[in-house]
């Protein structure tokens, strides 16, 4: 480490500056963008160590997205979850905690090795070598509800210079304008995907936003529904209600949105989901058996499900699903201001006709003959045919053996365990809260 402090190039720092609004224009994400600014931040000559910087993120799972670069090694990347819970004692005690809960901007200490630490986060920084440490929060509206927070640190022995610090001050204005643009873009991304699935978000992201744009597909087709919520809507509240019906699709949706299939929309205490195939035998034949995978699964999930409900005194949870294959139409339909991207057509309609006579019969999935007959060597109890409302022909129905999805299904249990929130994650939950914050006030946070 030198004890010199080198000047910093005005002209090269224009440099980076220039590569963050040229990367953003071109659209590249976070991960992309920090990482190419955190390495031209250390050719420009700037003698950075770590860096850490963590966003704030729309995102019905996770609150934030971090990135912590270290010379050498490279750059790591984490989601922060959005948990209920008080931030870790650690965590109350961190640079981060005193910027938000103080109101400041930045926060410079000098990591000094025959001083006692100020905050405990910089007993680590000194094993890597750490000498001066600069904090800062950059909020993206006026409330910051979302935004920028993070760190600069340095292994200089002279530390950080004016002119460091300055150029970083400058910069960090530019990477908060960058950024925005990059987080907004990944927001925009995470909504279509949330609320529309990813193919059809994809699709109205590429600008098929307009009435009537779409295809027409072959798909396995997937209808399920949860039966008694209506007697469950009417006698329990409305926490327990929703509670109830999320442990549904948690157990029965979530295996029809993995391995090729897409749950195109929620319909009430309902769904519907597709698994796209092309038109010959064989896909199709790929596209039915995951579908027959993943309500296997979904009966296991059911059956792990409830095994834990009856220990806290609920009442079990059933549901109907139906199976089918057909040519359907995919994209945009409704009003001219307010559309709906899904699924339409005759079979959409049998597969819906399918599930409710899961009410008739003494099976929770039914299927097609069409449908089983791309299944392979499956064991099927054939039932009957029966006249459907609006369909012409007879639909010969089936129930598939489902004796080998008793056991807990490959992902395991439904609840996953995770480890204590990191001290990152405790700092956005903190900065999501931080509009919130009054001075010196932790009882406020969420």
């Amino acid at each position: 480490m030198s004890t010199t402090q080198a000047e910093i190039s005005t002209i090269l720092m224009d440099k980076v500056a220039d590569w963050l609004n040229q990367s953003v224009l071109a659209g590249n994400d976070l991960e992309t963008l920090v990482k190419g600014f955190c390495e031209r931040l250390a050719a420009a000559g700037l003698p950075l160590k770590r860096v850490h910087l963590s966003f704030s993120m729309l995102h019905p799972l996770y609150d934030a997205l971090g990135f912590t670069w270290v010379r050498g090694r490279g750059l790591e990347i984490e989601s922060f979850r959005n948990e209920p819970g008080a931030p870790s004692d650690r965590f109350l005690t961190s640079p981060y905690y005193h910027l938000l809960s103080n109101k400041l901007d930045h926060l410079r200490r000098r990591l000094d090795p025959s001083l006692p630490s100020e905050f405990p986060v910089f007993d680590d920084l000194r094993l890597i070598g750490v000498t001066d440490y600069l904090a800062f929060v950059h909020s993206f509206n006026g409330n910051a509800s979302q935004g920028m927070m993070g760190s600069w640190s340095t292994d200089s022995a002279a530390g950080f210079s004016d002119s460091m610090i300055s150029a970083l001050l400058r910069i960090q204005s530019h990477l908060a304008m960058a950024t925005k643009m990059a987080v907004l873009t990944k927001l925009a991304d995470n909504m279509m995907t949330t609320y529309l699935g990813g193919d059809a978000g994809r699709r109205v992201l590429d600008g098929q936003i307009k009435r009537g744009e779409g295809d027409t597909i072959r798909a396995a087709l997937v209808m399920g529904d949860m039966r008694g919520s209506s007697r469950l809507a009417e006698t329990s509240g409305r926490e327990i209600y929703i509670d109830t019906l999320n442990q549904f699709f948690d157990a029965v949706a979530a295996p029809f949105n993995r391995k090729g299939g897409q749950i195109m929309s929620f319909i009430g205490d309902g769904f519907i989901a597709v698994y796209p195939c092309e038109r010959h035998r064989s896909q199709s034949e790929i596209a039915c058996q995951a579908a027959l995978a993943a309500a296997r699964s979904a009966t296991a999930r059911v059956t792990d499900l409830n095994l834990r409900r009856k220990e806290k005194g609920l009442t079990d949870i059933k549901f109907g699903i139906g199976l089918h294959v057909g040519n359907v139409m995919f994209g945009n339909v409704g009003l001219t201001d307010r559309l709906t991207f899904s699924v339409f057509g005759s079979a959409v309609n049998e597969v819906q006709r399918l599930q409710v006579l899961t009410k008739k019969y003494p099976h929770s999935i039914l299927a097609s003959k069409d449908f089983a007959s791309y299944c392979g060597a499956s064991n099927w109890l054939t039932l009957g045919s029966e006249e459907l409302a609006g369909i012409k022909q007879k639909l010969t129905v089936l129930s598939p053996d489902l004796s080998g999805a008793l056991a807990v299904d490959e992902d395991g249990t439904l609840e996953p365990v995770y480890d204590r929130r990191s001290d990152a994650e405790q700092v956005m939950l903190l900065h999501r809260d931080a509009a919130r914050l009054s001075a010196g006030d932790p009882s406020k946070l969420q």
